[in-house]
């Protein structure tokens, strides 16, 4: 298909600059990191590895498969809220036919926060049956890059207080949408009766390049430096896998209103003005992340694609559409470049952050391990 074929590509570009001495994939630091975490994980009681539920197998820790530890093990896929939820049951149930617990979280969701506390008590709860003189549990979250790791302790370490009812300064671990912005390990109580405390670590890769395809859902989902792949070679990926899942439901039900003429996508575009202009909110044309910008997006994709006359699983014809696109989202972008590198760079870079944030629809790239005969990447509306 023509996916593996754009995947394949940015799979090798990782690669390639994953062998350089410049390489931002397994810096010194990330060594020692590694080292840090290999040392303590002997020392607590569970290992959370936090997983991006987009991509639940390709975003998997490989440096933990060689450490051994007889902590309790929990799979933990968070971004939920980004994946194809109708999915997030089936991998938790694959999960724990390997014998391993598994939860999926929303990081940012206050309710999924305080379910998953609840659901880490409970765990612990059986552990204290065991050891009746234990008071401190301790717990530590490990995983690749930008998983959300640090997010995660912050909102149990906040919602831990409010719920233990706990007074004094709340400490912070450092998130940011970069990968790589974790630099030490750091401990947040997030319970009492027992005292439960998670360590934040930083995100860890094995040395080496593992899994070209992998590397390709990792450079796509955030948690690799676009820099290593390029931002346009990432793009082109994406609408890849858009234009191929076409005929899943969610473009079918924006193609079905795109079928009756200018009624439901006039309309609506029409009701995103008007509520602007009644709330008395200002349009900014430059700022790609506005409603009617994402909607306009969503709408000359299905347009293009639904017009485009051709063999999609021809790799030639897949890379004519997608620089259709290209030319029509700058018009939708609203960037008047005359150099057209320029603009395939700048509307890369902001096709890429509606794709991290869900404006495009959630999208589950890897397929269940009983499934893999299915190379269609599942999405829902």
């Amino acid at each position: 298909m023509p996916t593996a074929s754009f995947a394949r590509l940015v799979g090798s570009a990782v690669q390639r600059a994953a062998l350089s001495k410049q390489s931002t994939w397994h810096t010194p630091f990330m060594a020692a990191a590694t080292r840090a975490v290999a040392e303590r994980v002997g020392m607590v009681d569970f290992v959370v590895e936090v997983r991006d539920a987009r991509i639940p197998l390709s975003s998997e820790c490989e440096p933990l498969r060689c450490l051994s530890s007889s902590s309790r093990r929990i799979v933990l896929m968070n971004k939920a809220d980004l994946a194809n939820r109708s999915l997030l049951e089936e991998w938790r149930q694959h999960f724990e036919r390997d014998n391993c617990v598994a939860y999926a979280i929303n990081s940012h969701n206050k309710d999924d926060i305080q379910e998953f506390l609840n659901f880490l008590q409970r765990q612990v709860r059986e552990l204290c049956k065991a050891e009746v003189e234990r008071h401190t549990v301790t717990m530590m979250l490990v995983g690749i890059p930008n998983v959300g790791k640090s997010a995660l302790a912050n909102s149990l370490h906040l919602i831990g207080r409010i719920s233990a009812a706990e007074k004094g300064k709340l400490k912070h671990a450092v998130v940011s949408p970069l990968p790589g912005e974790t630099k030490t390990i750091s401990s947040l109580k997030i319970a009492s009766q027992p005292n439960i405390y998670v360590l934040d670590t930083p995100g860890i890769l094995p040395p080496q390049v593992i899994d070209i395809e992998a590397c390709a859902k990792l450079a796509l989902t955030g948690a690799l430096s676009d820099c290593l792949a390029g931002e346009e070679e990432l793009a082109q990926y994406l609408l890849a896998i858009l234009n191929s899942n076409f005929e899943d439901k969610k473009w079918k039900n924006l193609r079905n209103n795109l079928n009756r003429g200018s009624t439901a996508v006039e309309q609506q575009g029409h009701l995103l003005h008007s509520e602007s202009v009644t709330k008395g909110k200002r349009q900014y044309p430059t700022d790609h992340t506005q409603d009617f910008i994402v909607y306009d997006v969503r709408r000359r994709l299905s347009e293009t694609i639904s017009s485009f006359q051709g063999n999609l699983e021809d790799v030639s014809v897949m890379e004519r559409l997608i620089n259709v696109q290209f030319s029509s989202l700058r018009e939708a972008f609203g960037l008047h470049i005359s150099s057209q590198e320029d603009g395939n760079r700048k509307v890369a870079a902001k096709l890429l952050n509606l794709y991290r944030s869900g404006r495009l629809g959630h999208y589950t790239l890897d397929p269940l391990p009983s499934k893999y005969n299915s190379l269609k990447v599942r999405s829902y509306q």
